[in-house]
């Protein structure tokens, strides 16, 4: 068969399209690639030492690698470099940022910039006023006729935490801002001890009662009261300064950080940053970042702001003051954990509204948009998310990095990002193929905007390693593989540009039943605000409403409160957390909703629309409490014709204690209309018909979910793990293999189609796929490896172009021979010499130390005859084997791509092989063999305050506490094989 008549049959083969809709050779365009569609990175300036022919440089080495834009964050010094420190937000600070924005305008970068240094937001602007505060409290027993002896204080117990050891409190002045050499102290939290402000004193008695003493309090703090007959019980409020100081702040970023809870600091706070940038260049910032919620990470939280009485009466409809002992010591008691849980939205409310709004009207006067870490904050994250520009999550789990990607698609954001590969391993070892992997996670995850963390910014004159942060990984320009590092960056450009485009294609809306976690009583070292020991066994409410009061005598207590929300807790046995693993392990695709959000969404031709997005269900997984509001908009949902599914049961109780006879009311009056009967066509469901729609009622969660409409992945089962978009004319898949084999095979998807175009994003190829009808959608056939992607759309009309080229093998693998010679081409320390007739295998098994302690990359190359082949191939498969870490392919000087991991394969066209061929491949390994031999020889790298470099592991910790890698062996570098080629022909049968 003559090559052309092939290729033909190929063509008919690879579509169900008739021959005139392929009769384009092109292959299917690839999106234009936009600033935003690449990655983009966390830029550290250290110390802000930056100066503007770095800044540029630094920055058009950035471009060249691939990278869409920057976020700048100043954090600390850099030791022996204090002279060079701008402060920050000064004119000289604003005139490097001017130039950074110029310079990016002119490259064609991004710029977005924290708002603050370090984290969480702070500095030496916020005073006592305007900083976070915690409760604290006393208790007094008197009987009948008794006058309080004791005095109503607490004095705030002295507190130091700093990065650096020991720090006496008496070092330390008050206001902590006016403390000299804050870098080298390195301060994390500071409390001075002085008496606390009282806001209020409440007496109870064992019968009920309940009398406001505040007024009655002097100065002084004595009490003018004598107790009516009975027992009573004094509960004494006070508001502390929590001391939570901002970390790793940048010189002129040093303080306090700020009341998240109350609109005023947070305002006074950003007035800041208008006063700084007032007539300055500074419009080109696109926008503003707020690095998480992490005031909790200290001792004790920040619960309180001065207004939260007046607040919770507000937003609750009740006076807290009355409920004291519930809210502090009044155990699992039904209206204990009401008045909790009240107390817990409250929080959650000030921190939407006093911070996240506040903050976001902020950026929107100044032309901005805000990206916001919501994760961590003892709030409903969805709602934070939803009320930030661009969500953006981290971490590695993807029941925690949906509760951003849930709610940009809620709330209709176009972008929604990550910081992405934070502490992938220790510093050193992480590779641009363990970075894909990283990557890979959020995209699946629907993250579609991804930052790295980070770079540091590093001037030409840096000795080797340059300047770094402390957690790992590396993305600089002294990072060995850096010249690869453009390979990783295409690949994610690729792939968010199409998950940029159209809208997420979710099915299934999980409600998620906060009010159910706002009335659990903390449990020790849940979250991240914990305290040490903390026990909570205390007393309980009884259903009267009187109490239990705690033992006689005075006692001071801060409590611990809140919970911080970073994701399904691991000890959660609740039927949410069942469902969503479920959901995630079986293929179905699921979006999170708050009570506020289903509050917004609406019915349109049967399906929930909410932002850009459609879904077929809401799922209501098993809870007691639910706002009777939340309750009453699912109804009406159904009744405009969807269909809610209820698992496990309905909600029994509505949720909080205001009101609380009359929203029991109404929510008994939408149960007992509820009329259910068996599901015609489900085992052991119940449907209830409520106007065009329906609730359904059911314990088997798969059988549940399709009476609800849901899709099934099936492809799932074939240890493929997927996300889905919808366009306007079809649909888009991006699919990894988390498998343990290649994919070749029919690959069942749950959208119909009439043609589809595969891409393989890593190296931009692409084609029209094979299709076929399956059992639930449409089949696409598709040939990928262990640890590969690919991206499917899915069209609903005809689509032309040339074919995807199936293959499959056309004779046996046989080794390439040859002669290789080994040339070390960048790096160092030093350049060992070239090695004639090199054997593969790592270059650190050669003699001498030179091979040992090189990080750079070397070039293997080879001189082959063209193999023989028959007249069926199309081209031969290049197998590198293993290689350490990266690879950049020549073949007789044509670039064959650069490969990453895990897999090193290269297709070559048959016409490609020249009678005698020349094969180069350029081996970059990693920094960990250099920077174990500045570690052994005593080369000071490590040079920065606050943390410096720490270890990861406690292995690799050395007697100054911190990274040393000194004692470590070699690691594997360069290619090791072996090194293979396959004859391939057109896959013909299918």
């Amino acid at each position: 068969m003559t090559r052309c008549l092939r290729h033909l049959v190929v063509a008919l083969l690879s579509t169900a399209a008739p021959a005139s809709a392929i009769a384009q050779t092109a292959p299917p365009a690839w999106p234009a690639i936009t600033a935003e569609m690449r990655p983009w990175t966390r830029w550290w300036w250290h110390g802000s030492a930056v100066h503007k022919a770095d800044l540029s440089a630094n920055l058009d080495l950035y471009r060249r690698a691939g990278l869409g834009g920057v976020e700048v964050t100043p954090i600390y010094g850099v030791k022996g470099a204090e002279s060079q420190n701008i402060a920050y937000l000064s004119p000289r600070w604003v005139e490097m940022l001017e130039h950074t924005l110029a310079e990016s305008r002119r490259l064609g970068l991004g710029v977005d910039i924290a708002n603050g240094t370090g984290w969480p937001f702070g500095g030496p602007s916020v005073g006592e006023e305007d900083a976070t505060k915690y409760v604290a409290r006393k208790t007094y027993s008197l009987g009948g006729g008794e006058r309080l002896r004791d005095t109503i204080a607490f004095v705030q117990v002295p507190l130091v935490r700093a990065v650096a050891g020991q720090v006496n409190i008496a070092a330390l002045t008050d206001p902590i801002a006016s403390t000299p050499n804050l870098a080298a102290l390195a301060i994390d939290q500071a409390r001075f001890p002085k008496p606390l402000p009282l806001q209020t004193l409440m007496a109870y008695s064992r019968t009920g009662a309940v009398v406001d003493l505040t007024a009655r309090v002097s100065r002084s703090g004595v009490l003018d009261w004598s107790a009516p007959p009975g027992q009573w019980t004094l509960y004494a409020v006070f508001q502390g300064w929590h001391g939570k100081q901002v970390e790793r702040a940048a010189p002129g970023g040093e303080g306090n950080v700020i009341d998240h809870l109350a609109t005023q600091p947070v305002a006074r706070y950003l007035a800041r940053f208008d006063q700084a940038f007032k007539g300055r260049a500074v419009t080109g910032v696109r926008g503003y970042f707020n690095d998480s919620y992490e005031v909790d990470d200290a001792s004790g939280q920040g619960d309180w702001t001065s207004s939260l009485f007046d607040e919770f009466r507000a937003r609750r409809g009740y006076d807290l003051r009355q409920h004291l002992p519930a809210l502090f010591d009044g155990g699992t008691a039904d209206t204990a954990r009401r008045v909790l849980a009240d107390y817990r939205h409250t929080v959650s409310d000030l921190l939407l509204d006093g911070f996240t709004r506040t903050w976001g009207d902020w950026a929107h006067r100044r032309k901005g948009v805000t990206r916001n870490q919501a994760h961590g904050s003892p709030s409903n994250v969805l709602d934070l998310y939803s009320a930030s520009d661009i969500p953006e999550t981290e971490g590695t789990e993807l029941t925690r990095i949906k509760f951003a990607t849930s709610a940009a698609h809620v709330s209709g954001k176009r972008l929604v990002s990550a910081e992405a590969a934070t502490w992938l391993g220790e510093h050193f070892l992480s590779r641009l193929s363990d970075v894909r992997l990283a990557l890979d996670n959020y995209f699946l995850g629907g993250v579609n905007h991804v930052f790295y963390h980070g770079t540091a910014y590093s001037p030409a004159s840096e000795p080797w390693p340059g300047r770094l942060f402390y957690a790992a990984v590396e993305f600089s320009p002294q990072n060995s593989w850096w010249q690869d590092f453009g390979a990783l960056n295409a690949y994610a450009a690729r792939v968010q540009s199409f998950m940029q485009s159209g809208a997420p294609d979710n099915d299934v809306l999980l409600y998620f039943p906060i009010h159910d976690r706002f009335a659990e009583r903390p449990r020790p070292n849940r979250g991240r605000g914990a305290p040490p020991g903390g026990g909570f066994a205390l007393p309980g409410t009884t259903p009267a409403g009187a109490f239990t009061p705690p033992a006689a005598g005075a006692q001071g207590q801060v409590s611990a409160m809140l919970e911080h929300f970073d994701a399904i807790p691991g000890f959660d046995s609740s039927a949410f957390r069942f469902a969503a693993d479920s959901m995630l392990m079986r293929g179905y695709a699921f979006d999170y909703i708050s009570d506020r959000q289903v509050l917004s969404v609406r019915t349109q031709g049967g399906q929930l629309v909410t932002g850009s997005a459609r879904y077929r269900t809401v799922l209501v997984p098993a809870s007691q409490f639910i706002p009777v509001e939340t309750f009453e908009r699912l109804i009406r949902l159904a009744s405009d014709g969807a269909t809610i599914a209820f698992y496990r049961g309905l909600p029994t109780d509505v949720a909080g204690l205001g009101n609380l006879d009359a929203r029991r009311a109404r929510f008994r009056a939408i149960t007992q209309a509820l009329r259910f009967a068996p599901h015609a066509s489900v085992t052991g469901a119940r449907r209830a018909a409520v106007g065009r729609g329906a609730v359904i009622l059911g314990d088997d969660l798969g059988a549940l979910l399709g009476a609800a409409g849901a899709r099934r992945e099936r492809a799932r089962d074939m240890g493929l793990e997927l996300i889905r978009r919808r366009e306007r004319n079809g649909t888009t898949y991006f699919i990894v293999n988390r498998g343990a084999t290649p994919v070749d095979g029919w690959v069942p998807l749950s959208t119909t189609a009439r043609s589809a175009a595969v891409y393989a994003p890593m190296h931009g190829v692409s084609g029209i796929g094979r299709i076929r009808g399956g059992a639930t959608g449409t089949e696409v056939y598709l040939q990928f490896p262990v640890g590969a992607s690919r991206i499917v759309r899915m069209y609903d009309s005809v689509v032309r172009g040339a074919p995807w080229a199936y293959v499959e093998p056309g004779g046996q693998t046989r080794p390439l021979s040859g002669n290789w010679t080994l040339t070390f081409l960048t790096g160092g320390p030093t350049l060992p010499a070239e090695v004639k007739n090199a054997p593969l295998g790592s270059w650190t098994d050669l003699p001498g130390d030179e091979v040992k302690n090189f990080s750079g990359t070397a070039r293997y190359a080879v001189t082959f005859a063209r193999p023989l082949a028959n007249g069926t191939m199309t081209s031969w498969r290049l197998d590198l084997g293993t290689v350490h870490e990266s690879a950049r392919v020549t073949l007789n000087g044509k670039d064959m791509g650069t490969y990453i991991g895990p897999w090193f394969r290269v297709d070559i066209p048959v016409e490609v092989l020249r009678d005698t061929n020349t094969l180069e491949v350029a081996v970059s390994n990693l920094m960990a063999n250099r920077i174990a031999d500045l570690d052994r020889r005593g080369v000071s790298w490590k040079k920065f305050y606050n943390i410096n470099v720490p270890a990861r592991l406690a292995a690799n910790r050395g007697a100054d506490g911190l990274f040393t890698a000194a004692k470590w062996a070699p690691l594997p570098s360069g290619l090791v094989g072996p090194v293979t080629l396959t004859p391939l022909r057109a896959k013909l049968s299918f």
